[in-house]
């Protein structure tokens, strides 16, 4: 709720900043950027909120079973690491680690999909509402890993006026 709130004094701040300064080109994009990140950030929290409620509707039981333990275990060290790179680019404005955070996202879908194959699988012994647990909690810190990503590829185009997309695209030139 905290998060909920400093996002709505953040959109009602820009907004007046917006109305009574009419900003343009960089100041314009700082803005606009600054809001949009601040979504992202909320919804990390809303799906960090999500995880909690998960383990809690099962506690004293454990939510995922033992075979998944690792796994989810090192989706959600991973979803951590990445949201504070992330917040280590906000803080430096570090263009080449944000674009790094893209690459290490792959790890993420790597596991996200590693978990699907183990719910496929013809062995799964777990029942259906253990399936559904370990599908939206895989999917939770899928989400949370690719907010993180965004708010370091929105750090990108507020530090060069540019998309990451574009960026990483460009062909590199030697020597430069």
């Amino acid at each position: 709720q905290k998060v909920d709130e400093l996002q709505h004094e953040l959109e009602a701040r820009a907004i007046a900043l917006l109305a009574r300064q009419q900003p343009v080109a960089t100041d314009l994009r700082i803005v606009v950027t600054s809001l949009r990140m601040s979504a992202d950030l909320e919804r990390s929290g809303d799906l960090a909120q999500h995880v909690a409620k998960l383990a809690r509707l099962r506690f004293p039981e454990r939510a995922i079973p033992h075979d998944l333990h690792a796994t989810i275990l090192e989706m959600g060290q991973l979803a951590q690491r990445l949201m504070a790179k992330a917040a280590e680019v906000i803080i430096t404005k570090d263009v080449d680690l944000a674009l790094q955070l893209e690459q290490d996202d792959d790890a993420m879908d790597l596991l996200h999909r590693t978990l699907f194959q183990h719910l496929l699988d013809d062995r799964w012994k777990h029942g259906i509402e253990t399936a559904v647990d370990v599908t939206l909690l895989g999917r939770y810190y899928e989400r949370f890993a690719d907010h993180a990503v965004s708010v370091a590829n929105r750090v990108v185009y507020l530090v060069t006026g540019e998309h990451a997309d574009e960026l990483q695209s460009a062909p590199q030139v030697e020597g430069a």
